[in-house]
């Protein structure tokens, strides 16, 4: 078994410290940052997101297998960032207005950056301005929201009207979800995806980044 399948597997299994020391291992091994990225780290986090949609991994076995891949990234992205390894695109992501609740969001940004974005987390109860400063600022192609309570919900459609009023809206695409948030519910609100969790908010954010055939 090759280091970065090594590496792969360590991640699936979630085993952090062992990630960090194989992903500065095969850095010192001169094995190329984006070899790492994409041929280790990336893969791992497709198989996790295959276990947890067969019903065979769940949200615990996704943190840690999040948290071991987050290990070895914080080794690798100054090496990524030295060798001008462009990420897939941007994803900016909050949890909205009034809602405090982070877990399901935190699981989301991991799972994206595993899918090879950059990510650029608000944290909690964001004000739709903070979102609009956000995609002004950051120019990313995927705006993400959550909302674990129905009261916050309407935040999403507040939000996404704060982009239209800014002249922004056509620059991204927007990705909500959150236990209370519906397919239907996302259609209504103008979304651009619903995402049930996190492991189909990342298959979706490779789809959207993917150049058009």
């Amino acid at each position: 078994m090759s280091i970065l399948d090594t590496i792969q597997q360590c991640v699936i299994d979630g085993d952090a410290p062992q990630t960090k020391a194989l992903v500065q291992q095969a850095l010192d091994q001169n094995t190329a940052p984006a070899s790492i990225l994409r041929d280790a780290l990336i893969p791992a986090m497709a198989e996790v997101g295959k276990r947890f949609e067969a019903g065979e991994y769940f949200v615990p076995e996704m943190l840690i297998a999040a948290r071991a891949m987050k290990e070895g990234l914080a080794i690798l992205k100054p090496k990524l960032l030295e060798a001008k390894v462009q990420p897939l695109g941007k994803f900016v992501v909050g949890t909205v207005k009034g809602d405090l609740h982070d877990i399901g969001k935190n699981l989301v940004a991991m799972m994206i950056e595993g899918a090879g974005f950059e990510v650029v987390d608000l944290g909690t109860d964001v004000a739709p301005d903070k979102f609009v400063a956000a995609v002004r600022e950051q120019r990313p192609t995927i705006v993400g929201m959550s909302a674990l309570l129905t009261t916050t919900m309407p935040g999403m459609k507040t939000t996404i009207d704060a982009l239209k009023a800014a002249g922004m809206r056509e620059q991204v695409k927007v990705m909500v979800g959150g236990a209370p948030v519906t397919e239907k519910f996302a259609a209504e609100i103008g979304a651009d995806a619903f995402a049930p969790d996190a492991s189909s908010a990342a298959t979706r954010a490779r789809a959207f980044a993917a150049p058009s055939a």
